[in-house]
């Protein structure tokens, strides 16, 4: 697995961070307010068992007779079943409330006598059940106990559950959402620092810019200080290829005088072979510097331009024909190549299309994908499959009798091939060739 593989996406991993600590935050938060919830409403039902206590013990006759002055069963506490129950006993005198009937309740552990706070006790119901149960146990032997069902704590605190966790889920979502903004936010300069970078390596622009945030500020500017680099470095290659061009231009101009006197070169061939070798070496010398100062990838050159140049360059050298080019390029549309070399490619297309053709020849451009597509068709007679594999060598001419040298597409498709790219033969829709020329876009 590579180092990238094992990175991931920061974007996702930022996510999941904040969704991770929002979802822990709100179970904790859910937790809490659940606990005080629960100690809210076992107060509500404390304070009210205590007061009911309170109210038995103020409502008890002096005397050894266990009697009430008045009758305390108020409501819940006079509903049979309903768990609000209460009870004051001494000795083996009872009295007990409505809702309890000839039942009693089993207190099996009560506070000290000397305590005059009602207080929690263990205990169940007439039936077993489980209650909330609070004991007052007085001097005398009397003891007081309330009690209220289970269901009195349980049933609020789930529908206060419910609702505390529609809430929550609810806020999570917000949250949610505010974090992906907010991660989408914080993320942007680094796009936006992508973009410029792709600005860059396009030719559209020589540096990164300087304002940025604080936290990108010192990224940018390593990038432009490798761009600086790259650029001393390519120019110091630039001096080495100037240097090399004088090194060789100098022999070969010596060579060509040297063949100039008479008898030197009786029948011109070496002359010629000079002449050529000099136009090879200041061509590719020319690309070079070319490709040193600036780099391929960062060289723009738009096609619609150059191409109607060529088409009516073209259009007047075969008049005799009556040749008519059509361009269809879209404009705006570019290639990653030097001029010169683009000049040079299209016109050695373009020109082999006048040649061959009757009378028409069209030339198109398309975006594909991150390149261009340069299309030029002829409506001539075409070339077979043997022969479309041929025509590409060096030197390679299918018809002595027409004028040339044969170098033409093989230094076309050396050309593309320099910038990433390539050259197609095929059958063109008007009846002739169709050579599809492709450039990095």
């Amino acid at each position: 697995m590579t180092a990238l593989g094992q990175i991931g996406s920061l974007r996702r991993r930022l996510l999941l961070g904040a969704l991770a600590l929002i979802a822990t935050a709100l179970v904790v938060a859910g937790l809490a307010i659940g606990l005080i919830l629960a100690r809210f409403v076992r107060g509500q039902i404390d304070q009210r068992l205590d007061a009911q206590i309170v109210s038995l013990v103020s409502g008890l006759e002096p005397g050894p007779a266990l009697r009430l002055s008045r009758d305390l069963d108020a409501p819940p506490f006079d509903r049979p079943g309903s768990g609000w129950t209460w009870q004051v006993t001494r000795g083996s005198a009872r009295l007990g409330s409505g809702s309890l009937g000839d039942r009693t309740l089993a207190v099996t552990s009560a506070p000290a006598a000397d305590d005059d706070r009602p207080r929690p006790a263990d205990g169940a119901g007439p039936r077993g059940e489980a209650l909330i149960l609070r004991v007052l146990a007085l001097p005398d032997g009397t003891v007081v106990a309330a009690s209220a069902p289970r269901a009195a704590l349980y049933g609020p605190l789930r529908e206060a559950g419910l609702a505390l966790a529609a809430s929550l889920g609810v806020l999570g979502l917000c949250l949610a959402a505010g974090a992906v903004a907010q991660v989408r936010l914080g993320l942007r300069p680094l796009d936006r620092l992508r973009q410029e970078l792709e600005s860059v390596r396009a030719g559209r622009r020589e540096r990164v810019p300087d304002p940025q945030p604080a936290e990108v500020r010192p990224l940018a500017a390593e990038i432009n200080a490798l761009l600086d680099q790259n650029a001393a470095q390519l120019a110091q290659a630039r001096t080495h290829v100037a240097n090399l061009a004088h090194g060789l231009k100098t022999p070969l101009a010596t060579l060509s005088l040297a063949l100039s006197e008479p008898g030197r070169d009786p029948d011109g061939r070496l002359s010629q072979l000079v002449a050529h070798l000099d136009r090879g070496v200041r061509h590719h010398l020319r690309r070079a510097r070319s490709a040193a100062l600036t780099g391929a990838a960062r060289i723009r050159t738009e096609l619609a331009g150059p191409v109607a140049d060529l088409a009516g360059a073209l259009e007047r050298l075969h008049a005799d024909k009556g040749v008519r080019v059509t361009c269809a390029v879209p404009p705006g549309l570019a290639a990653a190549c030097d001029p010169q070399d683009l000049d040079e490619m299209l016109g050695n297309l373009v020109d082999n299309a006048c040649t061959w053709c009757r009378r028409e020849v069209r030339v198109s451009a398309e975006g594909a994908g991150s390149d261009v597509v340069v299309a030029i068709e002829d409506d001539g007679p075409g070339l077979g499959p043997e022969a479309l594999a041929a025509v590409v060598q060096r030197g390679r001419r299918l018809d002595e009798r027409v004028p040339g040298h044969g170098f033409g597409l093989a230094i076309t498709t050396e050309l593309a091939e320099l910038y990433g790219g390539g050259l197609a033969l095929d059958r063109s829709a008007m009846g002739g060739l169709r050579a599809r020329l492709r450039l990095p876009g």
